[in-house]
């Protein structure tokens, strides 16, 4: 392609800002704020979840294709995007090292603070993609006994190493929800589903918001044990009733990781280079030797519970992101575009 492209992109994607400078013509906008206006001339967008994607924003622009830095893309009207050909690319995958960290930071966490024994538990993941399998494989490392739900996995992998959702809410210990968010999830965890669950059971979700119906978890909360909560309906204006209700409240930060802002920004940034032949981007991918973002690797060798709790809340103190939120809930915003990335945790 000759000429310089136009890109617009969300001011609050790391590691992004001098990297378009050489080739193309790029503006930065904070995702919530970008509009119609602001597209017209543009031939790329790198995006957030915070930027809607839909008809009324990209009808006459010229925009070829939409990079999102995320692994959802429920914020991108992908059916009308297919039929007027945008290319819509997501970075899959990108951040399920620090998805898993968030939760087992958390799980570890609350389970100190509360004196529950994890020795012997079932931990039902609920969506089996790359998030999914980080946590089941992290699970089984621990010594978690695992079920895995995940219709659509079972129908094209078969049936075997998967259960029903009712079987997995009625035997675990923890249910942590990772599924996409479409028509088929949407509400899924609703009345029906937390009265299937184990009294005292956790619960987690740092998959998508509107996963959870808010109504039935509020009322729902009194049988159940920790309720750990990093997306929600409605966000940023998050529910304050459910907020006082959880064990650990966070502002959608889960897969905030050092590592995974590394992936999901390379992801973003390839996919626009290969589009426009930009070839000094086709293998691009932020660097930092600075050692404390560097990855951990946990041993387990011999550790006991209060061990692998303290591992794990040194090098992500998931509780500091908890009391930040509970101090100014209307600061959510805020707390996720300056969120400091913390590094990965491994289990070996």
């Amino acid at each position: 392609m000759t000429g310089r492209i136009k890109i617009t992109a969300d001011r609050n994607i790391p590691f992004l800002e001098g990297i378009f400078e050489p080739y193309a013509d790029i503006q930065y906008i904070d995702g919530k704020d970008i509009r119609h206006e602001d597209i017209i001339d543009s031939d790329a967008l790198i995006i957030r979840t915070r930027t809607r994607c839909d008809r009324t924003f990209l009808e006459g622009t010229k925009v070829s294709i939409i990079a999102t830095a995320t692994i959802g893309t429920d914020h991108i009207d992908l059916e009308w995007c297919r039929e007027n050909g945008i290319r819509v690319v997501n970075a899959q995958g990108c951040n399920a090292g620090g998805v898993m960290q968030y939760v087992f930071s958390a799980l570890y966490g609350t389970a100190s603070r509360k004196g529950i024994k994890l020795d012997g538990a079932t931990i039902g993941i609920i969506g089996v993609g790359n998030v999914g399998k980080k946590v089941e494989h992290t699970a089984r490392r621990l010594g978690f006994n695992v079920l895995l739900c995940d219709p659509p996995r079972a129908e094209k992998e078969g049936p075997e190493g998967f259960v029903s959702l009712e079987e997995l809410l009625e035997n675990s210990n923890v249910v942590t929800l990772h599924t996409p968010l479409d028509e088929t999830t949407k509400g899924m965890a609703g009345a029906e589903f937390f009265a299937r669950m184990k009294p005292g059971a956790f619960f987690i979700n740092a998959s998508r918001g509107e996963v959870v119906d808010e109504q039935a978890l509020i009322e729902a909360r009194p049988k159940l044990g920790p309720v750990i909560i990093d997306t929600w309906n409605n966000e940023p204006n998050i529910n304050r009733e459910l907020l006082e209700m959880t064990d650990i409240a966070t502002p959608h930060i889960a897969g905030y990781s050092f590592q995974g802002k590394q992936n999901g920004t390379a992801s973003a940034v390839r996919a626009v280079a290969r589009l426009f032949g930009i070839i000094g981007l086709f293998h691009f991918f932020p660097t930092c030797d600075l050692p404390e973002h560097q990855p951990i690797k946990l041993k387990l060798a011999g550790k006991t519970q209060g061990e692998i709790t303290a591992v794990f809340q040194y090098n992500y103190p998931i509780f500091t992101d908890d009391f930040m939120l509970r101090m100014n809930p209307a600061n959510f915003e805020k707390l996720r575009s300056e969120y400091q990335y913390r590094r990965e945790i491994y289990v070996e």
